[in-house]
């Protein structure tokens, strides 16, 4: 909404001193969003006056162009100039649309037009010229003429300022409306708010007006919810000839709009005046009454822009006797436009429904100015009142006839009253406001405030602010109108806390440790493609295909909830080594969503908006929802150990992925037990499963060349995926401080010989157990096949550290611990001393 300052003085009483500035920053204060302020003509310097056209002589040069030599009248301006001629000046002129005794605009030399077009007196087709008669193009105020700019007789005398005499020069405020401030897209509604910011008093516009006790043109509405308040009033004997005043134009203008005729321009006048949308209509091309309804399904509108549409059924349209003549709130009909040779005119001034005029705009791609406004919702008791204005103005313009009678088709307008407590005001604002100052905002936006008792008062809420609706939105506005900038900052009082929970503390270790492990901590969305699960070699049955899908998914392509983390790392190391990184180390931790104890065709309940949902429903809602665990994962390829000048490095493996896994349980406080699995995405060779008793939380080890060609992953790419719910469940055990020994430490070496299918794990735990609490450590430090053992053997080798608390192990002590050891060894997995 463009705002002229001079028009919006006529509202207010502002002092001469108030700049656009000024307003502007007081607007701004009470809630509405001024973009900017265009100081409109600030590039118009120098002398610039009306001049009257006294005599003309064509003349024909000999590049065949027509020049007009000019006598132009200035008034107190017309000293001889460069011309030296007493009467008047003499000035050039190539347009040749106006006559002797017009009134013309006369940029004198010394003049700078906009665009920093320079005036001068300069000698031109054999004469010296001494200004230039301007067109309106060059003044920038619209295009809309051709030619020299001629006014009307009653703009002024000749000498005299045009700047001033013609409006040139203003500022103008561009307003952002928001969708909840519909009555600001008037002059009406910016008037009252400059007012109330200024606490400087109103003049409205709006005039009751009498009841008319006859009809103007026949009406029905026919759906009352798209429309339930119709008028119409009618003048005869418009003078065709009869233009705008040049004020109104100059307000269009700088309000954003062309003028175009006396009729049209007094419907776009009343609408930025009042904020209700016009229509007009040649009463000549009417036939029978005017009709409101929704539209048939099949139905065409032959709009005024000469395009021919096809409507909806959840159309209004405004018809008569030959079928629809407009869309009703946002484009009229080509049949019964007014035109330059139109007398007779019959005015609309209708109530829309404003979500079946924004959805019929949006649907036939028409953002009108009066769809803007229907669609952000009009005053419902405005539009007798723009229907008189509108006749008035054409009678007292356009020698025309206000027609007897008004057809007003209306349904009752129910006042919004709003029980308010003032004081609720105070407690949620945080300022004190007695209940006159409660009481005193709310009047100057236009409530009816009845008597407060004991604090308790009943608000008639302004039927041109159908956003007020309960006692938090007063509260809002005695909020705004007291000052944003006025009300303190005041910190809440910090509730007094335990520090993190369990879960968030062991979130902190594992990121800490696997970053400290020099890996990269990246975050997926959690949107998967169907397609995922075939590429990761899911069997049929594998519970990770049972995904949740969205019913408004960001991309159609990924509608479901990630059931693993490992589809999207995988893509996030894809984008990586398609940049050239041939070394990455990533790590994930997130929710996956499980869905297996979901119900299936069961509906949620539906808890009422207008108060807290009961403890049924939220458990109800609750049961609905699928598990969601949380889980960690990495991805590693290329070298774990890099290469360099000290030597070869060493490429990722499948181990890797097993100490990243070992990395999380340490910080969890839990021990890991991998044991040999086939799972995938996994290589089935080379997978681990990751159990902490008898429950598996997790796999590891190097994904299966297919999903690592599919994905476009670097070759031989390691992962690994736990589930943190499974691994430390429950609340934080406190960690137990481990118990050190001073004694020396006893070393024993031992080669053991096992079936070539025992894992290495399942006898080192043996060991243990054998040698019981003297056992400090079992590593094995090698795996050896071939000649010196049999064929389908293998040769383990394994490091023990022996020791006790209180005293020096003695030889007898060692050799029984490592004769309890390989017993047990054998016992449980068959394994016999090498050699």
């Amino acid at each position: 909404m463009r705002v002229p300052l001079s028009w919006l003085r006529d509202l207010v009483d502002l002092s001469e001193q108030v700049t656009a500035r000024d307003v502007a920053e007081r607007l701004i204060g009470v809630g509405l969003e001024v973009e900017t302020v265009d100081h409109v003509g600030a590039d118009l310097v120098g002398p610039l006056v009306l001049g009257r056209v006294l005599t003309f002589a064509e003349e024909q040069h000999s590049n065949g162009k027509t020049v007009r030599w000019c006598r132009v009248d200035v008034g107190e301006h017309n000293e001889p100039g460069a011309s030296e001629e007493p009467d008047g000046r003499g000035i050039v002129c190539g347009a040749r649309n106006f006559d002797e005794g017009d009134l013309v605009v006369v940029a004198l030399p010394g003049a700078v037009l906009p665009g920093g077009f320079s005036i001068s007196a300069r000698k031109t087709y054999g004469h010296v010229s001494d200004g230039m008669i301007c067109s309106p193009s060059e003044l920038a105020v619209g295009d809309e003429h051709d030619g020299i700019w001629v006014l009307p007789d009653d703009v002024g005398a000749p000498g005299q300022d045009a700047v001033v005499a013609l409006g040139l020069r203003d500022d103008v405020l561009d307003i952002a409306v928001t969708p909840d401030r519909g009555y600001a897209l008037s002059m009406r509604g910016v008037a009252r708010e400059c007012a109330a910011a200024f606490e400087l008093a109103f003049t409205d516009p709006v005039h009751e007006v009498k009841q008319a006790d006859a009809e103007s043109w026949p009406a029905q509405v026919l759906d009352a919810e798209a429309c339930d308040r119709f008028v119409l009033q009618s003048v005869s004997g418009l003078n065709p000839a009869a233009a705008s005043p040049h004020w109104m134009q100059q307000r269009l203008r700088l309000a954003g709009m062309r003028p175009i005729s006396l009729a049209v321009d007094v419907t776009n006048y009343v609408m930025l005046e009042l904020g209700q949308p016009l229509h007009a209509y040649d009463r000549t091309r009417l036939s029978g009454p005017i009709v409101v309804r929704r539209a048939a399904a099949g139905e065409k509108v032959h709009t005024l822009d000469d395009a021919v549409r096809d409507v909806d059924v959840d159309d209004a349209l405004i018809t008569d006797d030959s079928g629809p003549i407009g869309i009703a709130g946002v484009m009229g009909g080509a049949s019964t436009e007014i035109d330059r040779e139109s007398t007779d005119i019959v005015i609309e001034a209708a109530h829309f429904d404003a979500s079946t005029i924004a959805r019929s705009a949006r649907r036939h791609k028409l953002p009108s100015e009066a769809s803007r406004r229907f669609a952000r919702g009009v005053d419902p008791v405005l539009q007798e009142v723009a229907a008189e204005r509108a006749v008035s103005l054409l009678a007292e313009l356009g020698e025309a006839s206000i027609d007897p009678g008004r057809t007003v088709v209306a349904q009752p307008v129910v006042a919004t009253v709003v029980p308010f407590v003032t004081q609720a005001a105070s407690r949620l604002v945080g300022v004190q406001f007695s209940d006159a100052d409660v009481v005193g905002y709310l009047e100057m936006i236009g409530c009816h405030v009845g008597p407060v008792d004991a604090g308790a008062v009943d608000v008639v809420v302004p039927t041109w602010r159908p956003d007020l609706t309960g006692a938090a939105d007063l509260v809002e506005e005695v909020a705004r109108l007291h000052g944003y900038q006025h009300i303190p900052s005041t910190l809440p009082d910090a509730p007094v806390s335990s520090g993190l929970s369990h879960g968030q503390r062991m979130r902190r270790r594992i990121g800490m440790a696997l970053a400290g492990a020099g890996y990269i901590e990246v975050q997926s969305y959690p949107f998967l493609s169907p397609d995922v699960h075939d590429a990761m070699g899911l069997a049929e049955d594998d519970d990770r295909r049972r995904a949740l899908v969205l019913a408004n998914p960001l991309s159609d392509e990924e509608p479901e909830l990630r059931t693993s983390l490992l589809p999207g790392i995988f893509s996030t190391m894809r984008r990586n080594a398609g940049r050239g990184a041939e070394d990455v180390a990533l790590f994930e931790m997130g929710h996956v969503y499980r869905p297996e104890h979901v119900g299936a065709g069961v509906q949620p309940p539906r808890p009422s908006v207008d108060r807290r949902p009961t403890s049924d429903e939220l458990a109800a809602l609750n049961a609905l929802l699928p598990r969601q665990p949380l889980r960690v994962a990495i991805v590693l390829a290329g070298e774990r150990e890099r290469s360099g000048w000290w030597g070869e490095g060493r490429a990722a493996s499948w181990g890797d992925a097993v100490d990243a896994a070992r990395i999380v349980a340490e910080a969890c406080g839990v021990v890991l037990d991998p044991v040999a699995d086939e799972h995938a995405p996994w290589h089935p060779g080379r997978c681990a499963a990751l159990r902490v008793g008898d429950s598996v939380v997790g796999h590891a080890g190097e994904l299966h060349p297919h999903v690592v060609t599919v994905f476009g992953l670097p070759e031989r790419t390691v992962a690994m995926e736990l589930d943190l719910d499974l691994l430390a469940p429950g609340d934080e055990v406190p960690t137990v401080a481990p118990v050190f020994s001073t004694q020396p430490v006893a070393k024993e070496d031992l080669a053991l010989v096992v079936d070539a299918d025992v894992p290495a794990a399942d006898v080192a735990a043996a060991l243990v157990r054998g040698g019981g609490a003297l056992v400090e450590s079992v590593r094995l430090f090698d795996a050896y096949v071939g000649e010196q053992v049999q064929a389908g053997k293998r040769s383990l080798a394994f490091a023990l550290r022996l020791r006790a608390l209180d005293h020096t192990l003695t030889p007898d002590e060692v050799a029984a611990v490592r004769a309890e050891a390989v017993a047990e060894a054998g016992r449980a997995t068959g394994a016999t001393l090498r050699g």
